[in-house]
């Protein structure tokens, strides 16, 4: 997911409607780790006696928000699902795609931060963006940039990569247009929160050139069809020369935001990237909130509002 920093040229990106995606060229897309590795002395070449060693930078006043607690029993195998597993792929793999469908008619804020952990696990460095997802007056998708602080990440810095995780993969949506893609194979029942869940192991079957895939797990609710959970990372992992780019795992939840839909709410990493050099201990938390209508999608879902009632959100005027 990151790379180690050789150079840091990020300043404050404003506060400003840019493009999907373009939001994020305003710090450098490249992530190489730099510097000592967690809890390990700076290393300084010998100085003259006259003058006074160099001394450690003041550690950023940052702190992490906790993750929401989950109760999961133990996956079982016991109690086989009634319909054969390549059913219940091929009916979850269709609801994903009408939920994909469905998900870009709905507006909501993305709050994005990630954070290096030194040896006593606390931060010592921060990329922190909160963005409004919405759409242009001619219905384009549009991201608002509300709040960037300056970052102080020193030991990594994110990647082109790294950011379009973000938008595709943490939030994974395994559709009937991507399951060639996959090879799914069913692991046993789970019981998730108050939720029972079929679970479903996700591998790419074949990882091609500048492609960017999901490998991990998939939890789907027994009922609805619908996964409400998922577990991995992003695959692959890029090496090129002394050119690292490598991926946290992450864990992404889902919430029932309207009828039978399960919108991804919460995605947190706490994780060792693993560089040559040695490992860099990370957090990433991205929360999705406040999802609202913007338009209808034409079709009716049993116990949602007709496409008549549903509210309708005006996209804000573009910046003169």
């Amino acid at each position: 997911m990151y790379r180690n920093r050789t150079t840091w040229r990020g300043r404050t990106l404003p506060v400003a409607t840019l493009l999907l995606g373009f939001a994020f060229c305003a710090v450098p897309l490249v992530a190489q780790e730099t510097g000592p590795l967690p809890g390990a002395s700076p290393q300084y070449e010998p100085l003259p006696p006259e003058l006074p060693a160099p001394q450690p930078k003041p550690q950023p006043k940052t702190k992490t928000l906790p993750a929401p607690e989950h109760r999961d029993s133990e996956i079982s195998t016991d109690s086989p699902p009634s319909v054969p597993p390549d059913q219940i792929i091929q009916q979850f793999a269709q609801h994903e795609s009408e939920f994909k469908a469905e998900r870009d008619n709905f507006t909501y804020e993305q709050s994005f931060v990630i954070q290096t952990i030194d040896d006593n696990g606390q931060p010592d460095g921060e990329y922190r963006m909160t963005s409004d997802i919405t759409f242009t007056p001619s219905g384009k998708r549009l991201e608002v940039v509300t709040s960037a602080p300056q970052p102080t990440l020193e030991r990594v810095t994110l990647s082109e990569q790294d950011l379009d995780d973000v938008r595709n993969i943490q939030p994974f949506v395994l559709t009937t247009e991507d399951l060639p893609k996959y090879n799914v194979t069913y692991a046993g029942r789970q019981q998730v929160d108050e939720i029972g869940t079929y679970v479903f192991d996700v591998v790419p079957k074949v990882i091609e050139k500048k492609q960017r895939y999901f490998q991990g797990r998939v939890w789907v609710d027994d009922k609805d069809l619908e996964i409400v959970k998922s577990y991995g990372k992003a695959v692959p992992d890029i090496r090129k020369g002394d050119n690292e780019n490598v991926f946290p795992r992450f864990e992404t939840y889902r919430e029932n935001i309207e009828g039978h839909f399960w919108f991804p709410t919460y995605t947190h990493a706490d994780d060792i990237l693993k560089f040559r050099s040695g490992g860099v201990h990370i957090r990433m938390t991205v929360r999705y909130t406040n999802y609202k209508r913007f338009r209808s999608s034409g079709r009716i879902v049993p116990g949602t509002a007709t496409p008549t009632d549903a509210p309708q959100i005006k996209p804000a005027p573009p910046n003169e």
